[in-house]
């Protein structure tokens, strides 16, 4: 079975920037399962993926604007302390979800000031160029429920 849109994929893979360093791992833990061609995955991996059968090895480069984008300056603002309310506990690296005009955001702070905080909305990961090695696990066809509510059911999924 090749992996094509509507299947669930499991995958074991390591995740590195261009330094090397490990960002991240399904080493010693189940696979990653998602569903193939709805936007589980980042696009420029979910591609690479296309077409693959099981035990399959992969290691693919992944630019920014296939991964978690380029970094969007506007995303980048300087807060009023206020706005925090009266806590003194804003610490760099936090992070807090705010509405705005397109729906929820996850900001991260940057940096403290007297009188104001410098959030970023920007993903961890925007601008980044990745390097994923890969070794497809397991395909299958997603059952109608999965595909209704976009994520796998069961082992390695999402039980209800």
């Amino acid at each position: 079975m090749k992996i094509e849109k509507n299947q669930v994929v499991a995958i074991n893979y390591t995740l590195k920037n261009d330094a090397g360093e490990v960002l991240d791992t399904s080493e010693g833990q189940d696979p990653l399962y998602y569903i193939q061609g709805i936007g589980n995955i980042i696009p420029g991996l979910e591609n690479a993926l296309e077409g693959k059968v099981k035990g399959d090895k992969l290691n693919v480069v992944i630019e920014a604007k296939d991964a978690y984008g380029e970094v969007n300056e506007d995303l980048v603002q300087a807060v009023p302390r206020e706005q925090f309310g009266d806590s003194n506990d804003i610490e760099i690296g936090m992070q807090f979800e705010v509405q705005t005009q397109m729906g929820p955001l996850v900001v991260t702070v940057e940096a403290v000031e007297e009188n104001e905080i410098v959030v970023n909305g920007n993903h961890p990961l925007a601008g980044v160029r990745l390097h994923f090695d890969v070794e497809v696990h397991a395909i299958r066809a997603a059952t109608s429920e999965e595909l209704d509510h976009g994520h796998v059911h069961g082992h390695g999924g999402v039980d209800h």
